[in-house]
């Protein structure tokens, strides 16, 4: 496929992910976007064959990065704190950043299960941008309707990723 093949493919599939869960969204009131699921799109339709961009990496990268933010929030006593876009950066809000995210390479890494945009949703859970359990349901949610438009996507427009898990490289 060349490359003009490959970017108009990638266009569609991203924009056509990205319409269906902000119709959700639209439709429940409910936070169905956020910015992490910009690059697990991205690598959906950019490369659906590597091992980052398969159902398998991308459902168990966001749980553990949605779990590990919850849990640091939790630990550092900010679950019912403002975000931090809105009282600033604390000590306990830089130790739930890194220590959500240094449990998120680790935990990933040792599953083999890696896929970069669960870097930026761990600090969105642990920034307190998105902190209730409801909101963290809607968002495991909005991650499971992104990679299925994008399977199905890549189904029909004969770039499949596949059905559970990519081989290693």
């Amino acid at each position: 496929m060349g490359l003009a093949r490959q970017s108009a493919h990638a266009f569609v599939g991203s924009a056509l992910a990205v319409v269906i869960a902000g119709l959700v969204a639209l439709v429940t009131h409910q936070p169905w976007l956020f910015p992490s699921l910009g690059p697990a799109v991205m690598l959906h339709v950019e490369k659906p064959r590597s091992p980052e961009a398969s159902p398998r990496n991308t459902f168990i990268g966001h749980a553990v990065a949605l779990l590990a933010g919850y849990v640091f929030l939790m630990v550092c006593g900010l679950a019912d704190e403002p975000s931090a876009l809105q009282e600033g950066v604390s000590g306990p809000r830089i130790v739930a950043v890194a220590g959500s995210l240094a449990v998120t390479v680790l935990v990933l890494m040792l599953l083999k299960a890696s896929h970069a945009p669960a870097g930026a949703t761990t600090l969105i859970v642990s920034l307190g941008l998105l902190r209730t359990p409801t909101q963290l349901l809607i968002a495991a949610g909005a991650v499971v309707l992104v990679t299925v438009v994008d399977w199905l996507y890549g189904r029909v427009s004969g770039r499949p990723m596949p059905l559970w898990a990519a081989p290693e490289r």
